[in-house]
């Protein structure tokens, strides 16, 4: 254990431990920008900056490991004084047509700019000089290059997150921009459309276009577990006047906030299909037509059916095959019947068939 004061109170942590995460688990904030816990950790934004007792030049806290001794301030006039000139940088880079984004509201830079009282910059950064880039080609995600602050939260969510490599930083003549893969080829990119780099981006440079329909403050949030396989991620579902208009990760035991494109994508719009069916239906043997039927009648006759089979031919006769984008909980439930009720063991999933 390492001991150390922060704000004058005095803490002991892990050896390792760096001084931002020191000061949160102590209820004490430092705001942050481009770090995400061991994701993205480059220290750029230089909003995490604190002082060092005996050290001349500010810290970054998020990658600063704590030393024994230390004496941390995470608030004075010099620090302030310097986040709002790395918010002013950010802002001269920066497109501040707030009511066009779509995360307004929710923008991290946004949120930190109120905080610290900045509204405008006088700076005018060379990249605002380029031509603004919109990639917007790909069916689910967007890129505006004009709201990007160069964080890489991106590029490091989809190489160590997804594990793509979809996204880069590269240079273009004298500048670094980031290169998306949502232009007109997408679909020959390396992309696999999970959306977890528009979930990391604390802009609304990378956005997920089902976003551009709603305010974060006109959604109610359902927790729920993703329906399209057994992993069990944890989602909530964003609902608008009734109608679920998207999805967001949250931090459940098995995703830690990470999705699939079908779990962010597709975990809602089938819902409100038109060609979902709403009710069992039966076979007219007569006519070889479908009629609607209730769920009492539809499982009778299931049961019928399969009693039936079972007296004449024995229970090996029937077999239970289970669903490999079915939770493992109904998986296990129908191997249980299969067992137990049909009295065989003719029972799988098809993910081995």
């Amino acid at each position: 254990m390492l001991n150390l004061t922060i704000d004058g109170r005095q803490y002991s942590v892990s050896e390792g431990t760096t001084i931002l995460k020191a000061a949160r688990l102590n209820g004490i904030d430092i705001p942050t920008l481009c770090w995400l816990e061991g994701v993205n950790e480059i220290g750029s934004c230089r909003l995490c900056v604190v002082e060092a007792e005996g050290c001349d030049k500010l810290l970054t806290a998020c990658n600063t490991p704590v030393q024994e001794g230390m004496v941390i301030t995470t608030m004075s006039d010099r620090i302030a004084k310097a986040r709002r000139t790395a918010l002013e940088l950010l802002l001269s880079n920066h497109n501040q047509d707030c009511f066009s984004c779509a995360s307004n509201g929710v923008c991290e830079l946004q949120k930190l700019c109120n905080d610290y009282g900045v509204e405008r910059t006088a700076l005018s950064g060379t990249r605002a000089q380029m031509p603004k880039a919109l990639k917007a080609d790909h069916p689910f995600l967007a890129y505006r290059s004009e709201l990007c602050i160069h964080c890489q939260r991106c590029v490091s969510t989809c190489e160590k997150v997804s594990g793509r490599k979809s996204i880069s930083l590269r240079r273009s003549g004298p500048l670094a921009i980031i290169d998306t893969p949502f232009g007109k080829d997408w679909e020959l990119r390396n992309c696999e459309s999970c959306g977890n780099c528009a979930e990391a981006c604390p802009t609304g440079a990378l956005y997920k276009k089902a976003g551009k329909s709603f305010r974060d403050w006109e959604v109610k949030k359902i927790r729920t577990t993703c329906p399209h396989c057994a992993v069990g991620c944890q989602l909530n579902l964003l609902v608008k006047n009734g109608r679920i208009v998207a999805a967001e990760g949250v931090d459940g035991p098995s995703n830690g906030r990470r999705l699939c494109v079908k779990g962010r994508f597709g975990s809602f719009n089938f819902v409100t299909s038109g060609e979902r069916l709403t009710d069992p239906l039966i076979k007219d043997r007569a006519t070889g037509t479908f009629r609607k039927a209730s769920w009492d009648e539809a499982l009778s006759l299931v049961a019928e059916k399969f009693s039936g089979i079972k007296a004449e031919y024995g229970g090996d006769a029937l077999a239970g095959f289970a669903c490999s984008r079915s939770t493992n909980e109904d998986i296990y439930m129908l191997q249980k019947m299969v067992r137990t009720v049909f009295g065989t063991n003719n029972t799988d999933n098809c993910a081995r068939v």
